[in-house]
């Protein structure tokens, strides 16, 4: 399979998608609301992406790839902090 090249703000979505995922594990946040609204917009944000909505028949390799890039992308600056 060859990389797939994808555009810079579905990136970043896919990596505030992970980051807002991840808050909504921290029990007691009084903020769950928000970070739920926050979550499902960002979804559909992703899944309505002219990237995939014009793409070919490779969506879901390409959705699962988005994700370890993202992944992979925030690891990294996480340790260049």
């Amino acid at each position: 399979m060859e990389p797939t090249t994808f555009p810079q703000d579905l990136v970043q979505a896919q990596r505030d998608w992970i980051r807002t995922y991840e808050a909504l594990a921290h029990p007691g946040l009084s903020c769950n609301t928000e970070l739920r609204r926050r979550l499902l917009e960002l979804s559909a944000q992703i899944w309505w992406h002219p990237f995939f909505t014009a793409g070919g028949g490779r969506v879901p390799a390409a959705r699962v790839e988005l994700r370890r890039l993202a992944r992979e992308r925030a690891q990294r600056t996480a340790r260049a902090s």
